[in-house]
C-alpha cells in the first residue's frame, strides 16, 4: 500500500515536472512602464507593441526554443519606483532581462540597476543623451529610440524653414529630457539660423497642474515661433490652458513639438481641442497620406489593431514592438540568454522593423532613429488631427 502511494506521488510528479519546467524556462523580460497617470497615454501603447511581439515570436516558437515572458509593472513614471520595480524584478521574478521605462528620469535610473547586476536593458523611448553619452554608456544599456541631439536637429531644421521668424521661445519641463532637447535644439539652430533669437525659456516641472504663469509670461515676449518639448498629459494641459488665452494664435501655430504630439494617442487625447497647424512628431504616424508606406507597416498596423481591439492604432506602440524583436535577434545571435553574450550580439546589431531597418551603434549603443514630422491637420474623417505629409527627419545624424 506504502509502495502504491509513493508510486502514485511519483507518476505525479513526472506528469507536473514538464509544466513546471517549461513554465521555469521562458525567458523573462521584465518590463516597468507607466500604466497610470498623465504619461499612461504613452506608457500603454508602448506595452502593447512589446505584447504583441512577445506574441508573435511566441508563436513562431518563441527564441532558441523557448517562450518569451513579458513580466510589465506600472512604474507610474517615477524613477524611484522603476528602480524599485527593476530591482524586485531580478530578484524575486529571477528576470533574464530589462526593458521597458518611458521618461528621461525612469531610464537612467534602471541602466544603473542593468550595469549592477550586470544584465541587459533595452530602453524603448527615453531620448535624454545622459542615458549612452560617454560618461554613463556601460556594456548592457541599450536605446531604440531617437535621442534628444536627433530631435534637436530636425526640430532646427524646421524652424529655420521659416525665414520670416526672428525671435523664437521654448518650452519643457524641467528635468533631463526637457534640458538636453531645448539644449541640442538651440545648438543646431544656431548653425542654422545664427540670426534667430531666443526671447525666452520656460521650465515647467514634468507634471505641472497650472500652465498659466509660464504661459502669460511667453505671450509677453511676443515669440514670432515657439519650440516645445512638452508630452502626453502635459502637453494636453498646455494646449487647453493656452489656447482659450490665445497662445497659439498669437504665434500664428508656428510651434514645434519634438516630444511625439504627432502621435495618434496624443491627437485621440486632445479630439478637436488639438492646435492645428503646429508640428509634431511621432515614431509612427500611423496614418501615412501620400507617402510611400511599406507593406510590412501596413500589415503591422492592421494586426495592431486587432489585438488590442482599438479601432485606432497607436503611434507609440512601435518602439515597444521593436524593443522586443531586437531583444530576441540579440539571444538568437548569442546563441543563448547569458547577458554577457547577448550585450555583445546586440553591439553593431542590424534587425528589420515594420517602418525598415534599426542598428545599434558599436559606440553608444543607440539607433539614432529618425522620426516622421508634419503639419498637425483636422481630419473629416476621423474624430482627432493628423499628420499631413509625414518627412522623415533628420536625414543627417550627429556623430555617435
Amino acid at each position: 500500500m506504502v509502495y502504491r502511494h509513493h508510486l502514485a506521488a511519483i507518476l505525479a510528479a513526472a506528469v507536473l515536472w514538464p509544466l513546471a519546467a517549461g513554465a521555469a524556462d521562458n525567458i523573462k523580460i521584465g518590463f516597468p512602464i507607466p500604466l497610470s497617470g498623465p504619461t499612461a497615454v504613452y506608457g500603454k501603447p508602448v506595452l502593447a507593441g512589446a505584447e504583441m511581439a512577445v506574441q508573435e515570436i511566441n508563436a513562431q516558437g518563441g527564441v532558441l526554443g523557448r517562450k518569451l515572458e513579458l513580466l510589465s509593472r506600472d512604474s507610474k513614471a517615477n524613477a524611484d519606483e522603476a528602480v524599485r520595480l527593476a530591482r524586485e524584478l531580478i530578484i524575486k521574478d529571477s528576470v533574464d532581462f530589462l526593458a521597458g521605462t518611458l521618461t528621461s528620469a525612469e531610464a537612467p535610473a534602471v541602466s544603473t540597476v542593468a550595469k549592477e547586476n550586470k544584465i541587459v536593458f533595452i530602453a524603448p523611448t527615453s531620448k535624454s543623451t545622459i542615458l549612452t553619452d560617454e560618461k554613463h554608456i556601460h556594456p548592457y544599456i541599450f536605446r531604440v529610440s531617437s535621442n534628444t541631439d536627433v530631435e534637436g536637429l530636425a526640430g532646427a531644421t524646421l524652424m529655420a524653414r521659416w525665414k520670416d521668424v526672428k525671435t523664437v521661445a521654448t518650452i519643457a519641463p524641467d528635468y533631463a529630457y526637457g534640458r538636453d532637447s531645448i539644449a541640442a535644439f538651440m545648438e543646431a539652430l544656431k548653425k542654422q539660423r545664427p540670426d534667430i533669437q531666443i526671447v525666452d525659456q520656460q521650465w515647467p516641472k514634468l507634471g505641472e497642474p497650472d500652465f498659466t504663469p509660464f504661459i502669460t509670461a511667453q505671450m509677453s515676449k511676443n515669440p514670432d515661433a515657439v519650440y516645445c518639448s512638452l508630452f502626453a498629459g502635459d502637453f494636453v494641459t498646455f494646449t487647453k490652458q493656452g489656447a482659450p488665452r490665445g497662445y497659439f494664435q498669437a504665434i500664428k501655430s508656428r510651434l514645434i513639438d519634438g516630444a511625439e504630439i504627432g502621435t495618434t494617442d496624443e491627437a485621440q487625447a486632445l479630439g478637436d481641442d488639438y492646435p492645428y497647424g503646429v508640428i509634431g512628431d511621432s515614431y509612427d504616424p500611423v496614418i501615412w497620406g501620400g507617402t510611400n508606406e511599406p507593406p510590412e507597416h501596413k500589415k503591422f498596423i492592421e494586426d495592431l489593431k486587432k489585438f488590442t481591439g482599438a479601432q485606432y492604432a497607436s503611434g507609440w506602440s512601435i518602439v515597444g514592438y521593436q524593443t522586443i524583436y531586437a531583444l530576441a535577434e540579440g539571444i538568437k545571435k548569442a546563441g543563448n540568454t547569458k547577458s554577457d553574450a547577448v550585450s555583445k550580439a546586440l553591439i553593431g546589431l542590424t534587425w528589420d522593423t515594420p517602418v525598415g531597418k534599426r542598428t545599434f551603434s558599436e559606440k553608444s549603443h543607440e539607433t539614432f532613429a529618425p522620426e516622421y514630422w508634419g503639419v498637425m491637420v483636422k481630419d473629416p474623417s476621423r474624430p482627432f488631427a493628423i499628420m499631413k505629409d509625414p518627412e522623415v527627419l533628420p536625414t543627417k545624424f550627429p556623430a555617435g
